[in-house]
């Protein structure tokens, strides 16, 4: 029972960390994309694509909640 316990506890700590850091990661890189698209339309490709690689955090932050709870490879 208090293994369980523990194991969401850490599940809440894998996913409220990564998405913490991808919030700070998307915030410095989308302060940065809408700069540069202010001097120039055409990076726009560019910028979007960067400000969506920091979500890769959160999902690698979601399998590790999984892997703890026992929802995969358990």
């Amino acid at each position: 029972m208090a293994v369980e316990g523990l194991a969401a506890i850490g599940a809440a700590i894998a996913i409220s960390v990564t998405a913490l850091a991808t919030a700070w990661a998307q915030a410095k890189i989308g302060t940065a994309g809408v700069g540069a698209l202010a001097e120039d339309d055409s990076l726009f490709g560019q910028v979007l694509i960067l400000t969506v690689i920091p979500e890769t955090m959160v999902i690698f932050g979601l399998v590790v909640a999984l892997v703890a709870t026992g929802f995969i490879g358990g």
